[in-house]
Formats: C-alpha cells, sequence, structure tokens
C-alpha cells in the first residue's frame, strides 16, 4: 500500500490531473476502507481527504460522480538502482572523469551536441589570481 510521504499523480478521467503527497492514511468506519488525506500540490496549497479503499490508494481505477479517477505512485527516476516507470526516460548518464579526460584532449567537435565543458569558477579565481 502506499505510504505517508509517497508522492502521486491523479488522473480524471484518464487524463493527468494534478499532484499530491499522501499526509496521512487512516481506518475508515467502513470496514476495509480508509481516509486518504492528500495535500494537493497547487497553488494555494489544498488538504483533501478521500475515503478509498487499499486498492484504489494502490492505483486501481474508481469512480467519484461517474468520473474515472486512478492514483499512481511516482517515482523519482534518479533513484539509485531502481527503474524509471513506464513512459519516463532518464536523462544521459554522467560520464566518469577519464571519459571526460578523453573528451577534452581531443577537439571540442567530438563532444555530444548540448554537452558543454564544466568550469569550476574557484579554480579560475586561483589562476586569475598572481601568486
Amino acid at each position: 500500500m502506499a505510504q505517508v510521504g509517497d508522492l502521486v499523480l491523479a488522473y480524471m478521467e484518464g487524463s493527468p490531473a494534478f499532484f499530491a503527497r499522501i499526509e496521512g492514511i487512516a481506518p475508515d468506519v467502513k470496514p476495509e476502507w480508509f481516509q486518504l488525506k492528500l495535500l494537493v500540490l497547487q497553488v494555494p496549497l489544498l488538504v483533501i481527504t478521500w475515503i478509498l479503499r487499499e486498492e484504489y490508494i494502490n492505483g486501481q481505477e474508481f469512480t467519484m460522480g461517474g468520473r474515472p479517477v486512478r492514483l499512481e505512485k511516482v517515482v523519482s527516476p534518479e533513484r539509485a538502482g531502481e527503474e524509471a516507470p513506464a513512459g519516463i526516460s532518464p536523462g544521459p548518464e554522467e560520464p566518469s572523469p577519464a571519459e571526460d579526460a578523453q573528451k577534452d584532449s581531443g577537439p571540442a567537435h567530438q563532444r555530444p551536441p548540448g554537452k558543454g565543458k564544466v568550469v569550476s569558477l574557484m579554480d579560475r579565481k586561483k589562476k586569475d589570481q598572481p601568486s
């Protein structure tokens, strides 16, 4: 089951509607139902409480007022050792320092387009100052 602190994306009628953080999950008076407290990440912030079954919290589609709704847990593609969710491609991997050194030794046109050289401002400052 999703946990407090998880980020979810709510879909309404099949389209992404809003992001929210789960603030609380408490049992409801009805057996097998839970009060899901969500902080809707919009301006202004909004706190809502939905009463849902566990399977709805975990991503199964349900309806509200006849409109299909679905919650999908959001996982950061940058978490080490984890794969990105379907449809989200992680950014390009950063080259190792050895690969950077090889790239720097050759002509600039060998770098992939859009990849510039990272320059340390502290190193530049040290070079510019007389010793």
